[in-house]
């Protein structure tokens, strides 16, 4: 694996602020919190349509930071509003939006497997935007990152129109990922957390009036799965995320994220009582071959 010693720089030329220990413990904190929000809004879906139940979340997780954070200077430039506005349409209504309304038409697993090509399709637009050269190996490590997503899930992946709404998800994540690199360093990461939830939790509301029958059963389980998706997948995780993304090489970090889905199997199991089958050992030392060679120190370029 690279070094990522303070104001080391990274196999792609990027440097990266983070010691290995911290890095890696951040990653997989994550990355686990990111799995566990499939289960738990599948079971929150049962209480709320998709686009509420998401547009609820942003907006009570943007709010709640937003008054933590109220001392703390805002942007004042439009341009900077803007930015902040984008990440949000993309991080937030896009990646989400489209992972839990693909749902009206493919599993969770399938939607979980589509959405995270986005560090395959990270590495694609830096080449193409930003002229970043990538190895041979770390090329190859990505495929063998998504072969390992596909076998934790049992290979089975059906083409509908949730199939293309969660390719959209995937395309959206990987222009959030860019955006908050590019831009992030400009902002305080928890205030760019905060508002970004705000916007992309606003669109989805208005996406929820438009195209849904807005609704939310109140019980304890509908409440609980609001407020975990609520603090931990949202304030918790984005604030991780944007640090990540800030502080290290984005390709790199967002080859992680195959762990995820893995992250996401291992929660159902625990929360839905889904029965785990083989291919997940065999996918889960897939996804650590992957991570592997995207990651590796090469003594030269292929």
């Amino acid at each position: 694996m690279s070094t990522l010693n303070r104001s080391s720089t990274g196999s792609n030329g990027v440097e990266s602020s983070l010691n290995p220990v911290k890095y890696i413990l951040l990653i997989i904190i994550t990355t686990l919190i990111m799995g566990t929000s499939f289960p738990v809004g599948k079971i929150g879906m049962g209480y709320a349509p998709p686009f509420l139940l998401m547009g609820l979340r942003y907006i009570l997780a943007g709010s709640v930071m937003a008054l933590v954070l109220r001392k703390r200077p805002l942007p004042r430039r439009w341009q900077e509003w803007v930015k902040i506005i984008l990440i949000g349409l993309f991080q937030s209504a896009g990646v989400m939006g489209c992972v839990y309304y693909s749902m009206n038409w493919i599993s969770s697993s399938e939607s979980a497997i589509i959405t995270f090509t986005n560090p395959l399709l990270v590495i694609v637009f830096s080449a193409m935007l930003y002229g970043i050269t990538y190895r041979f190996s770390q090329w190859i490590g990505v495929i063998v990152g998504f072969a390992g997503i596909l076998f934790t899930f049992g290979w089975h992946i059906s083409l509908t129109p949730g199939t293309w709404i969660g390719l959209c998800g995937a395309i959206s994540f990987a222009i959030s990922t860019l955006l908050i690199k590019r831009w992030g360093k400009h902002f305080d990461t928890f205030v760019l957390t905060s508002y970004q939830m705000l916007a992309g939790g606003l669109l989805l509301l208005l996406l929820s009036l438009w195209v849904e029958e807005p609704h939310f059963t109140v019980t304890t389980v509908s409440v609980l799965s609001l407020f975990y998706l609520t603090l931990i997948c949202s304030i918790v995780q984005f604030s991780l995320w944007f640090y990540l993304l800030q502080n290290s090489d984005p390709a790199q970090t967002s080859s992680f994220l195959f762990l995820a889905p893995f992250f996401g199997v291992l929660s159902s199991w625990v929360m839905l009582g889904e029965q785990i089958q083989w291919f997940v050992g065999a996918g889960g030392m897939l996804i650590g071959l992957g991570i592997y060679l995207v990651n590796r120190l090469s003594p030269s370029s292929l």
